[in-house]
């Protein structure tokens, strides 16, 4: 069996897109937060709010790939939102970012009815959902055990 890669486009029959994505996405987001905790890279308020922003911005690197600059402009407003409320949140409050997450993941499901972007790989709003929404789940459990200053 074939790995997905950049370009792949299958789809299986019922939803479009296998549930893997979902899977990989929850996995590593688990991991990458856990991870973070355990090296101790999550006791500074910056690590969140720069994954918020690497995570915003590859939306606009599958429309360099696409070759769409329409795609690389629209992705870019998208982006740059997310930037901006990343360091509202840096700078006020960590539970914006919960909620920038959790946004960025719904963002994920839509994604695809408003930004045509022919780089986006079939199963990336997939994989890219889970992750937000583990990594925004985490972050608000960060915050509730006050191990991070909100």
């Amino acid at each position: 069996m074939l790995a997905y890669g950049i370009g792949d486009r299958r789809r299986t029959p019922s939803n479009g897109v296998s549930g893997m994505p979902y899977v990989i996405g929850v996995v590593l987001a688990a991991s990458v937060c856990l991870f973070a905790t355990v090296v101790g890279f999550d006791r500074d308020r910056a690590f969140y709010p720069t994954v918020t922003i690497v995570i915003a911005s590859y939306y606009g690197l599958f429309a360099v790939m696409g070759g769409s600059a329409r795609a690389l402009a629209a992705e870019s407003i998208v982006a740059g939102g997310f930037v901006v409320i990343s360091v509202v949140a840096f700078k006020a409050n960590l539970w914006l970012l919960v909620a920038a997450l959790a946004g960025h993941g719904v963002f994920d499901f839509i994604h695809s009815g408003l930004i045509a972007d022919p780089g986006v790989p079939a199963w990336w709003p997939s994989f890219c959902l889970a992750f937000d929404l583990v990594a925004a789940a985490y972050l608000a459990v960060l915050l509730l055990k006050a191990r991070i200053r909100a």
